[in-house]
């Protein structure tokens, strides 16, 4: 994918992975926490994800295409350096998503031992999930953050007057 109406899809696709990949993130840390929440989202949850997944390598692809097509730029090519690092955590994000959903399917119905007691051993696994979606979330939160940082440093750097032209006053 190069262009859309014209316009570099870089910098249209890159929309969604902006709201995509942070969405999921929250969606899934939410999930993870409750279990009733997940059962709520059902399968909206890892299709989110998957989206998000999706979207990170056509965004990369697009910006790799873009590259080649300005000016050389130190901040261009660390904005390319940041973006390839973001499908591991896009991947995650879809993975855990995909496990937490599974996770609130096989636990809608409560568990009991021969006793009739509550089964604790679900507990170990809720709270590994919980951590590793915290810590999945965050990564790729503060990645896409990073990754959009340097990408709008690299366009806008020199492309702007900090004082307004003549006959465009903020008054």
């Amino acid at each position: 994918m190069t262009l859309i109406n014209g316009l570099p899809a870089h910098i249209l696709l890159v929309h969604l992975v902006v709201v995509l990949v942070p969405l999921a993130a929250l969606a899934l840390v939410v999930a993870a926490i409750s279990p009733r929440v997940a059962r709520r989202m059902g399968v909206v949850l890892p299709v989110l994800a998957l989206v998000s997944l999706v979207c990170v390598p056509l965004t990369t692809q697009a910006g790799e295409w873009l590259e080649r097509h300005v000016t050389e730029d130190a901040l261009v090519e660390r904005h390319a350096e940041l973006g390839d690092g973001l499908l591991p955590w896009a991947a995650g994000l879809f993975v855990l998503a995909a496990l937490v959903w599974w996770g609130a399917r096989a636990t809608a119905e409560p568990r009991t031992d021969a006793k009739g007691t509550g089964v604790w051993s679900a507990m170990p696994m809720r709270v590994a999930a919980v951590v590793l979606s915290l810590a999945v979330a965050a990564g790729a939160v503060v990645d896409v953050y990073r990754i959009g940082d340097s990408g709008a440093k690299a366009a806008w750097h020199d492309g702007f007057s900090k004082t307004a032209s003549q006959g465009n006053s903020d008054d």
